[in-house]
Order: structure tokens, then C-alpha cells, then sequence
């Protein structure tokens, strides 16, 4: 196990022992030249134990506190001795606990944050695909083309909308958007999905009527409509 040279070493022990000390025994041990000592003995039993895990709380529960000490273990299976934790000054450990809390406030307002920036993007882009779908099928009904919009460009959804080319507002991965609503909700084609018809059968099914929906939505709007 690599240390710094400088460490005061604390065992826990894998076998019975005796403090050369004051004949007591306990949960952990330091080497002495004359023989183990129980904390008390070593004058270390004013120390607490923070368990290994989190590297940013012992790194600064370590730099707060003027005594500390690494608590090893032998490990019979690695013939070796591994880190289990570290003893350091209680208010040290105290300190410690308030700046990781503070960082743990500070990220969780971040992703507040990065959160509302997100939602903001999102509607930004569902209204920029909206309009585009206006634009390309000025037949197609505000209101369908707003929900067309929103799902096809919904994150984590991977459909066209999210792609590059649906974020850089590429006219055909719009068509590609609307043709799908227009397949899924004008036509029989999920009927046909759920009857057991092949796919690829039954978009040619449903072709010449998303093709004349699409005709349709690509002629301006009759505004007396």
C-alpha cells in the first residue's frame, strides 16, 4: 500500500492483542518499539474515525486537522495492507462535513440551473421546428404543427427533432417529423403494426394517403378555413 512516508499508521487488527501499555485491547492499534499500543496509550484516542469512500471529505477533513493517521488493514487474500480509512480531530471532521455540504448546495443549485437553461433551449427549439413546419406546410394547423414540434424535438427521445440535422432545422428531417405524425395519426398504419403487417407493407399501405395529406399541408391555408 503506498503512503506518505510521513503517516502516522494505525491498524486495525486481524488478530487478538494485547496493549503493551495498559494490557487493555480494542478495535485499533499503533506499533510501538515496545511492542502495540492501544489509542489511548499512543494518545491518539482523541481522534475520530472517518471510514474511506469519499475522497473529497477525508482530503479536507486531513488538511483541517493538525494530527491524523491512516487506518490500514491486512488483507489475508492481497498479502497486503490496505487503506480503511483515516483518524482525524473531530472539529476538523466538522469542518470538513460544511464545505462539502456547501459544495453539494452549490452543485445542486448548478444543476438547477443548467436545468432551467435546458428548458429554455427546448421550448426555444420545439418553437423554431414549429414555425419551420409552418413554413414548409403552411396548411398544417398551428396547433399540430406545435405538437409535432414538441414531439419530435423532446430530449432524450432520440427522434429527428434531437438530431443535428433536427437542431440545425434541416428541411428534410422536418418533413421526416411530420411525415411520421401524419402516418401515425391520419392513417391505419398502427392498425395495420398491431394486425401483424410488415412494416415496410404497411408504409406502403398508407403512402398515397400521407401523400395526399402532405399536398394538402403544403398549400397555403385558405384563411376563410
Amino acid at each position: 500500500m503506498a503512503r506518505d512516508s510521513q503517516d502516522v499508521v494505525v491498524i486495525s487488527p486481524i488478530r487478538d492483542w494485547t496493549c503493551s501499555g495498559c494490557g487493555a485491547t480494542g478495535d485499533l492499534l499503533i506499533m510501538d518499539n515496545a511492542g502495540p499500543q492501544c489509542l489511548t496509550c499512543a494518545e491518539l484516542d482523541h481522534l475520530v474515525y472517518l471510514p474511506a469512500g469519499d475522497a473529497a471529505l477525508t482530503r479536507r477533513a486531513r488538511a483541517n486537522s493538525r494530527l491524523s493517521a491512516v487506518v490500514v488493514r491486512f488483507s489475508r487474500s492481497r498479502r497486503r495492507y490496505e487503506r480503511q480509512g483515516v483518524l482525524v480531530e473531530e472539529p476538523a471532521l466538522a469542518a470538513a462535513e460544511q464545505q462539502c455540504l456547501a459544495d453539494a448546495d452549490a452543485r445542486a443549485r448548478r444543476r438547477e440551473r443548467d436545468a432551467e437553461r435546458r428548458v429554455v433551449e427546448d421550448v426555444t427549439l420545439q418553437e423554431r421546428f414549429a414555425h419551420e413546419i409552418s413554413r414548409l406546410f403552411p396548411g398544417c394547423p398551428p396547433p399540430r404543427a406545435d405538437a409535432i414540434a414538441r414531439h419530435a424535438a423532446t430530449r432524450g427521445s432520440g427522434r429527428v427533432g434531437r438530431s443535428a440535422a433536427g437542431r440545425a432545422l434541416d428541411p428534410h428531417a422536418i418533413e421526416l417529423a411530420v411525415i411520421a405524425s401524419v402516418r401515425h395519426e391520419n392513417t391505419t398504419y398502427d392498425d395495420l403494426l398491431m394486425a401483424g403487417v410488415d412494416r415496410g407493407d404497411a408504409r406502403d399501405r398508407v403512402r398515397a394517403d400521407v401523400d395526399d395529406i402532405l399536398d394538402r399541408w403544403r398549400r397555403q391555408r385558405d384563411p376563410a378555413t
